[in-house]
């Protein structure tokens, strides 16, 4: 399985409450639901970031870090193979295409990026499968 991040940030004119509620219940509109498999996408889930004094136990004594990202995109395809055939057809290209168009909205690319990876577990959670 192989795991799209895509690590954003927001546009300054927006809060990241107002990124983060236009993020959960507009972009999702933006295409069809039907239209996602047509790009092999397993699962998606989206991470907000929170507002929370407790993310300094977290950053201890790290120093020099960037501003905290608004939210994280993962979404899961099958395989690379998968998303090379799945996303390179044109109807594919026409989704993605609406999905960038409504980025604009809400997400400050000049600023963010997107990770093409592999999961590997260093320790399950209890009960799931090594």
């Amino acid at each position: 399985m192989i795991k799209l991040s895509f690590c954003m940030r927001r546009l300054a004119h927006l809060s990241r409450e107002e990124f983060q509620a236009y993020w959960r219940e507009k972009h999702p509109l933006a295409v069809p639901p039907d239209a996602i498999p047509t790009l092999g996408v397993k699962r998606y889930v989206q991470v907000h970031t929170l507002d929370t004094d407790a993310r300094e136990l977290v950053v201890g004594p790290r120093t020099g870090l960037e501003e905290p990202l608004d939210g994280i995109a993962e979404l899961w395809v099958e395989s690379i193979e998968a998303l090379e055939r799945d996303w390179s057809t044109d109807e594919a290209k026409e989704i993605l295409r609406v999905f960038f168009e409504d980025e604009k909205n809400f997400i400050d690319w000049s600023r963010s990026t997107i990770l093409v990876s592999e999961e590997i577990v260093v320790f399950p959670q209890t009960g799931e499968p090594s």
